[in-house]
Parts: C-alpha cells; structure tokens; sequence
C-alpha cells in the first residue's frame, strides 16, 4: 500500500515538472513563457477583436486581444474599475484629465502640451497604434480660443481604426480630416453645449462618415435623443444596447451607417 501510494505521489511530481531541469520547465510552462513578453490575448477575444466599454460621461475602456487596456479622457471622477495600460486625456475639464493618476500606468498621453504648442503622439504598444490629431478649445467661462487644447485619439487595432473626438468645439478642416484618414467607428460628444453645437457636430459625423458611431458626453435623455433624432433624419440607422460592453471586429462592422447607444451618461 505504501509503495503504491509513493510511487502514484512520484508520477504527480514528474507530471507536474518539478524535478525537471529549468530549461524544461520555461519551454512548457505558460507563465514562463506569457514572462517573456509574449501577446496575452484574453479568452473572450479573438485576434481580431477589440472590447470596448462604456465607463461614462467621455470614459470608454477598450481591451485588445494582446491584453493591452486603455482608458479614454481618464478623470478622478470616472474611473475603471481596472488600472488601465495606457491612458489619453484632454484639458478642457477636470472630468477629462487627471493630475493624480493610478501609479499603475504605463503611459499617460495628454491632448495638449503643458510646454505650449501642440501634443504629438503615435505610440506603438504591443497591438495597438495610437496617434492624435489637435484642434482648439474655447476658455472655460470665456469666448477666447486656447490653441490646440483638445486632442481627436485614433487608435487603431484588429485592423479597425477608431477615434475619440474628445471634447471637440469646431468642425474639422480638411487637413484634419485627411490626417485622420478612414475611420471605423467613432465616439461622439453629442450634449451640444459644452462641446460643439448639435448642427456643427452633424457635419462633423457627415464629413468623418464612420460605420458605427457611439454617442457620449450627454445630460439625461432629452439631450441623447435629440441628437438621435438628427442622427436617424442623416440615414443613421439608431440601435440601443443594454450592456455597455462591446465586442467589435472588421467582419462585424454594420453594412450602413449606425448609431449604437451604450447604456450610461
């Protein structure tokens, strides 16, 4: 009986490696090997998948198949619950930036430069891209133009390339749409006040055109459906979710313009 039980605990411990030599053990073990830098890609997703998350007011939390997290317009009043990777901020309010962000970040990218003149980022991380395109913003308060205030984010990923318009307060030129190049699906500041006005922001959905564009930066629902409402007069067919998590792929993108209402404020 013994010798029945010390030879089934010796089979236990050669199956689970531990007395095999370190090379082996790194070659089979998934932990090594996810230590060594290797993408991660999260059960849920496919490669050629992103999650996206609705935190509220301009958050949005997004989850790419290499693991990579990143937080948008990141605040000390709407947070994730998770530390994200990577997070990008605009100046505008304090619900869009933060000066006490989680020690936890890896990168901290601002719409605006501190130094004076305009932010520059195109970050490469793992399988995300993430470059900014800058536009102006009004003083808080006052009519005055603070130049290059507000950053639009483009990250692109899963071969789908989405933008956050950020706390935008003029249409786009030309210039800014030619450097935004195609976009995918597009997250929309749609209060009309505090950004830009209802008529300005359905040029800028005409003119960018995405397939999919999400609302956020509204005030209740009278201030959401109004800006459905012009939405749904555009051609936009209107689909409201009652998750505000998403998974979105190229193949799954909809075959005519949509607007997809993510439960939150």
């Amino acid at each position: 009986m013994i010798r029945t039980l010390v030879t089934a605990l010796m089979a236990l411990v050669a199956l689970a490696g531990w007395g095999a030599p370190a090379f082996a053990a790194e070659e089979s073990c998934p932990g090594l090997v996810a230590r060594r830098s290797l993408p991660i890609i999260p059960a849920s997703l496919a490669a050629d998948q992103i999650e996206l998350t609705y935190i509220g007011h301009s958050t949005f939390l997004f989850e790419t198949a290499g693991g990579t997290r990143i937080a948008t317009d990141y605040n000390d009043y709407v947070r994730p619950s998770v530390t994200p990777d990577i997070v990008t901020m605009n100046r505008a309010h304090s619900t869009h930036y933060s000066n006490n962000p989680e020690p936890g970040i890896r990168q901290i990218l601002r719409g605006w430069n501190p130094a004076g003149g305009p932010a520059c980022h195109d970050v490469q991380t793992a399988d995300v891209r993430i470059r900014n395109i800058v536009t102006n913003i009004r003083q808080w308060g006052g009519d005055a133009t603070i130049p290059d205030g507000n950053s639009i984010f483009v990250f692109e990923t899963a071969d789908l390339c989405i933008a956050h318009l950020g706390h935008l307060h003029h249409t786009l030129t030309p210039e800014h749409l030619k450097q935004l190049g195609r976009i995918d699906v597009l997250l929309v500041p749609v209060d009309g006040s505090y950004t830009l006005d209802l008529d300005g922001m359905m040029e800028v959905l005409a003119s960018i055109n995405p397939r999919l564009a999400i609302p956020m930066h509204f005030f209740g629902p009278s201030t959401l459906n109004r800006f459905l409402a012009r939405a749904e007069g555009q051609g936009f067919t209107v689909e409201r979710r009652t998750s505000p998590t998403l998974t979105l792929s190229r193949a799954t993108l909809p075959g005519t313009p949509r607007v997809m209402v993510l439960p939150g404020h």
